[in-house]
């Protein structure tokens, strides 16, 4: 734990070393939140204000792109050398990867307070109780967790830290094939059985229900489970394939 905490204490550290990449992660979103909301909003039907519907995709698509900064991050530590002083210090793979994660995860909430903060004054109004605000904020870090866990094993993978950063183009399409931007119900049939039945629809329609107080139905469910099989098979990929690097 010891280690962890200070293996997550440099990966904060680097984090802000690299303003660029923490302002392409804050500016991006909103700027695509904007681009929907003002561009393309009046030609979306959802039943309501588009903002009310569009603002929970745009929180997935922010955790998208911190994800992919921590696959970067540790394709960055596998060819710099770093790990090989890591090691002579006795510090274990789980602890420089949980170090990583849980930098993205802060990196994630704090972009995701700018982006909601965009959207309260563009006029996101929730309606959600102290629980429902409770638990659409577990369903987030839930999701960010199982993403940055996805995205440790992905660096450990990568040959380069540019070839980590196309994990970044894959995680941030996930939200447009899904019911983060418009009603799946407005899809192709064959597009729709994707969108259904992808991860990221599941977390987007919980938070948004949640938000907007609303039946959460079985959408709760399904993104929790989502995001725990995920992160586990994530965890596990990445403790083998740190293995497996470092032998």
């Amino acid at each position: 734990m010891s280690n962890a905490l200070t293996m997550t204490g440099r990966s904060v550290r680097l984090s802000a070393r690299t303003p660029d990449a923490l302002i392409t992660a804050l500016v991006m979103p909103v700027m695509l939140m904007c681009v929907f909301v003002y561009f393309f909003g009046g030609a979306i039907e959802t039943g309501g204000e588009y903002v009310q519907y569009v603002v929970p995709g745009v929180l997935i698509l922010c955790a998208g792109f911190g994800a992919g900064n921590t696959a970067m991050a540790v394709a960055s530590d596998m060819h710099n050398g770093i790990i090989d002083r890591f090691r002579s210090m006795d510090v274990g793979g789980r602890a420089i990867l949980a170090g990583h994660v849980a930098a993205s995860l802060a990196r994630n909430l704090a972009a995701t307070a700018v982006v909601f903060g965009v959207a309260m004054a563009i006029g996101f109004r929730p309606q959600a109780s102290a629980a429902g605000w409770l638990a659409a904020i577990g369903v987030l870090v839930c999701y960010i967790i199982a993403l940055s866990w996805l995205a440790a094993a992905v660096g450990l993978v990568a040959k380069s830290p540019e070839a980590a950063g196309g994990f970044t183009f894959f995680i941030a399409f996930l939200p447009y094939p899904s019911s983060g931007f418009v009603p799946v119900d407005t899809m192709p049939s064959w597009l729709r059985g994707f969108a259904e039945h992808q991860p990221v629809t599941p977390v987007i329609e919980s938070m948004r229900k949640l938000l907007l107080d609303q039946p959460v139905g079985g959408s709760g469910w399904q993104a929790v489970a989502w995001c725990a099989g995920i992160a586990v098979v994530a965890v596990a990929a990445s403790g083998a394939l740190f293995r497996r690097r470092t032998s």
